[in-house]
């Protein structure tokens, strides 16, 4: 049966389905005439959803385990040209934020936004608006306005760097760059926090960096996420 005239059909890309189900929840309540025509929890599931679907917004996660938001958004291209894509993340790094607004992302919010700016963001979003986060735009701007592009090939990571480290050390370190928290990296790899603050104090040493943020700035030069 086709949607009714005027509804924006959405479609709910995120690795986790319990906030999915919330999201889904929080947006049919709103009081904007939408409806959640799909979800996916894979970069190739959402990319065959998209497609098929053809949502006037997708709602993307930028980190998942196979790839993210990026990946989602080279996977469908130019094949859903009516399709306006708005991240939802935990991060709020500068280089997640830039990194998918450069991919074609029209916005970026990050999960703290509540039900009802959600649903205004999907709305302005589908109207064509560039939404985000309010300390989120400053990245943007400052990227547009007066940095160089983003090569499409950044330098891999130097293989003597990675060699140092243990295949766990690099799990942490992939979620940490990805804007996980440390209890989120605990849960997703069933350690203590404990044992992901050992890592990660590890991997700084290793790399010779003195802090989150300059880690977080050496996997994204490098592109290790």
């Amino acid at each position: 049966m086709p949607e009714p005239p005027g509804r924006l059909r959405v479609v709910l890309v995120d690795d986790h389905r319990l906030f999915r189900a919330g999201v889904r929840s929080e947006l049919v309540r709103a009081d904007v005439p939408l409806d959640v025509v799909g979800e996916a929890e894979t970069v190739a599931e959402a990319v065959a959803l998209v497609l098929e679907q053809q949502p006037d917004v997708v709602l993307l996660d930028v980190h998942m385990p196979d790839g993210g938001g990026r990946a989602v958004l080279a996977g469908v291209g130019s094949r859903a040209s009516g399709t306006r894509f708005l991240a939802l993340s935990v991060s709020d790094a500068a280089e997640d934020v830039i990194g998918v607004i450069r991919a074609g992302a029209r916005g970026y919010v990050t999960k703290s936004i509540s039900a009802g700016e959600l649903a205004d963001a999907v709305r302005r979003v589908a109207d064509g608006d560039a939404v985000f986060s309010p300390r989120l735009a400053g990245f943007v701007l400052d990227a547009f306005s007066s940095s160089p592009p983003v090569p499409d090939e950044a330098p891999a990571a130097d293989s003597a760097d990675l060699d140092r480290l243990t295949a766990r050390e690099r799990d942490v370190l992939r979620l940490i760059t990805r804007g996980y928290t440390y209890k989120e990296v605990a849960a997703e790899l069933y350690l203590s926090v404990k044992t992901v603050e050992t890592h990660v104090s590890s991997v700084l040493r290793k790399l010779q960096l003195s802090n989150r943020r300059e880690l977080s700035r050496w996997a994204a030069d490098r592109r290790f996420v």
